[in-house]
């Protein structure tokens, strides 16, 4: 199997440097590198690879660059997944991307680079057409009340399973997470889908949209 093809975004070289060693090290291809958003943009076009790992905030505007850019990768080609790093727990940021599509999308929080397994899988995830959340931000948007809010009506372990569902976990992950067994979590996955009124669609397109429900209770 060919290895996955990762154009990185990140305008701090000594951070871009340390992104690239990580994924080279753990098998993937680095096929592009960027400093700033108009050279992501040009580059996705050129390489279309598997994954673009980027930051939010990068030249020219100093501003979320990075992010616009990489909602403007996921219309044009949806076929690359796209990983935005962000050194802050900005919940708009993560609508903002996610849109109407949580597949082959992740948001994750800077520091969480430094748990390098986590980060590799979630590149991993995204390539595949998961989600990759992270999970201080969906712990943030599952906090929030709001009338009506059908997330209200799942128990308290029905929120765990749908947190770590939103976070990208497979079932056998969110068993092993939760030490319970893959029956059980099921079980509990079956029930938020009733509650949420998802329908019989595919198992894997309800998983997409359990997560979009966790996005849009914000």
């Amino acid at each position: 199997m060919e290895p996955l093809r990762v154009l990185v975004a990140e305008d701090q070289a000594l951070l871009r440097a340390g992104l690239v060693g990580i994924l080279e090290k753990c098998g993937i291809d680095v096929v592009a590198q960027a400093a700033d958003a108009t050279d992501l943009l040009r580059k996705a076009r050129a390489h279309k690879p598997d994954v673009v790992v980027t930051d939010v905030q990068m030249p020219p505007d100093h501003t979320d660059d990075g992010l616009r850019a990489a909602v403007q990768i996921r219309r044009e080609l949806p076929e690359t997944g796209v990983l935005v790093l962000s050194q802050f727990l900005e919940e708009s940021y993560a609508l903002d991307l996610v849109g109407e599509d949580a597949a082959g999308v992740g948001y994750l929080l800077k520091d969480r680079v430094g748990d390098v397994a986590t980060f590799i899988e979630s590149v991993r995830r995204v390539a595949a057409g998961g989600s990759a959340l992270d999970p201080r931000v969906v712990a943030s948007m599952l906090g929030r009340r709001r009338k009506d809010d059908p997330l209200q009506t799942l128990s308290p372990r029905e929120r765990d399973v749908l947190s770590l569902m939103a976070e990208g976990l497979s079932n056998q992950g969110i068993g092993e997470a939760l030490h319970v067994t893959p029956a059980a979590v099921e079980k509990h996955v079956t029930g938020i889908f009733s509650k949420l009124d998802l329908g019989h669609e595919p198992t894997a397109h309800r998983r997409v949209l359990a997560v979009l429900r966790v996005l849009r209770a914000a």
